[in-house]
């Protein structure tokens, strides 16, 4: 469990240390205080649900407190109902890409911790964008999740490449807990 002081606080909150210790002090931030001292520290998890509470940017703990979910794919009922099941207030944040160029941009710049592949936008664009992924050394610990058509055809997906699948059609509330739980086991979500 991370804690932080009042004065690393106020640097990620971009306030004086003195306005942290206001919120500490009115019961508004929680935390302790250090025993036979009157230093106050608080843990990390408070510091996030404080920050969300009052819709203040998480700035640096954004990539430890938010669970990056990259979609290739063009389904949008699939996208909307995705963004219903993994809302932004439940710490998921949820990015769309169209193509598989599309993919690798949005994947340079969002670090995406999961990223979901629709075998949908063609098969080839689809197996690619998964290989491309395992080779880049970057994304090794990437989870990748594929979404297979129920067209008839017999598409198999790499283990190397892809850590799990679902076979159209499913229930979007499946996925999402599956996601819940993979990315949960690697990060502690707030």
């Amino acid at each position: 469990m991370k804690v932080f002081t009042t004065g690393q606080v106020a640097k990620i909150c971009k306030v004086a240390p003195r306005t942290v210790s206001k919120w500490f002090d009115s019961g508004r931030l929680k935390g302790y205080r250090i025993p036979g001292s009157q230093d106050r520290r608080i843990p990390r998890e408070y510091l996030i649900k404080f920050l969300k509470e009052h819709g203040m940017p998480l700035g640096d703990l954004e990539d430890e407190a938010m669970a990056k979910v990259l979609l290739v794919g063009q389904d949008q009922l699939l996208i909307e109902n995705l963004k219903k099941q993994l809302p932004l207030e439940r710490s998921f944040k949820i990015q769309v890409a169209a193509s598989g160029f599309e993919a690798g941009i949005q994947a340079e710049s969002f670090h995406p911790d999961c990223i979901v592949v629709d075998y949908s936008i063609g098969r080839i664009d689809a197996q690619q964008i998964c290989q491309n992924l395992r080779r880049n050394p970057e994304y090794a610990e990437t989870i990748v999740i594929a979404l297979l058509p129920d067209d008839g055809s017999q598409i198999t997906v790499d283990r190397a490449h892809v850590n799990e699948s679902f076979k159209k059609p499913f229930d979007v509330a499946l996925l999402a807990e599956r996601l819940r739980t993979l990315i949960g086991a690697r990060k502690e979500l707030v």
